[in-house]
């Protein structure tokens, strides 16, 4: 077998051995050229119309790469988000409007921050999550003493009225310098109070929710579930007396009297007695 270094040995001294007259340089290269250049030269364009200029496009400069959660994310967020169309805007917001609804709703904080506060006669009404109902024995209010019924009139500084479907009270007292005064019956108390300029009670209120109701032309609150009760002492403050648990309420106003009937079960007969005072 022939070796490729023996078969290019050869092939050198084959091409030494033969004699094949060179034609002249230039001689060859006018022939080449002759044949080439019809099929290397280029073909004329066709005439098109103008093509209408666009304008370039923007071109930004190159941003540094954003770390997650430094500064300007919030701003960079936006930015994708405006990019990326109205539509998704809107979904995006949507979510989020969802998630802080989700949060508002399952946290005491979020339920807190929504509670809905209403001040009525007297009596401030914080409509939300009251959270469990307070314990322990009620503490009587600030300067609760027993009186009769001619002694509070004269200790107070407005007129006590009496509820024609309960009779006299059975028991009478008069707290915090004549602020209150406490009308009993068994099972029923009636409480009356200056509520025209004060706030003297703050109830706090979850489900069923209060409904508003009238005693004559007044309006009234009924609020039909049990629920916390906290005295407010004059000028503000912490209030020196606990929250209680208190049964369902009636609350109106008569004139610049407050009235609280706590105690009745139905709303009906609470508004009998209500309608009876005198």
């Amino acid at each position: 077998m022939t070796s490729s270094d023996d078969l290019e040995a050869r092939l050198l001294a084959l091409g030494e051995s033969l004699d094949v007259p060179s034609p002249p340089p230039a001689d060859v290269a006018r022939s080449v050229r002759a044949r080439l250049e019809p099929r290397l030269a280029p073909e004329a364009p066709a005439p098109v119309s103008p093509a209408p200029v666009s304008p370039a496009p923007e071109t930004r400069a190159p941003e540094a790469p954003a770390v997650p959660g430094g500064p300007g994310a919030l701003r960079r967020a936006w930015e994708a988000l405006r990019d990326g169309g109205r539509a998704r805007r809107r979904a995006v917001v949507a979510a989020v409007a969802i998630l802080v609804a989700l949060f508002l709703g399952a946290t005491p904080a979020g339920r807190a921050a929504v509670a809905e506060i209403l001040r009525f006669a007297g009596v401030e009404l914080r409509i939300g999550d009251p959270g469990p109902l307070p314990s322990g024995v009620p503490l009587p209010l600030p300067g609760e003493r027993r009186v009769t019924l001619e002694q509070a009139r004269e200790q107070v500084a407005f007129p006590i009225s009496i509820p024609a479907a309960l009779g006299d009270p059975a028991e009478v007292r008069v707290s915090d310098g004549g602020r209150v005064v406490s009308l009993f019956w068994p099972g029923l108390r009636l409480d009356e109070y200056d509520g025209g300029l004060q706030l003297v009670f703050r109830k706090d209120l979850g489900p069923p929710w209060p409904e508003e109701t009238g005693v004559g032309a007044a309006k009234a609150q009924w609020i039909p579930a049990h629920h916390g009760l906290t005295y407010l002492p004059r000028g503000g403050g912490e209030a020196a007396v606990r929250p209680r648990p208190a049964g369902p309420t009636l609350i109106w106003q008569r004139g610049r009297v407050g009235l609280r009937l706590e105690g009745v079960e139905e709303l009906g007969r609470a508004l009998e007695i209500a309608r009876s005072v005198r």
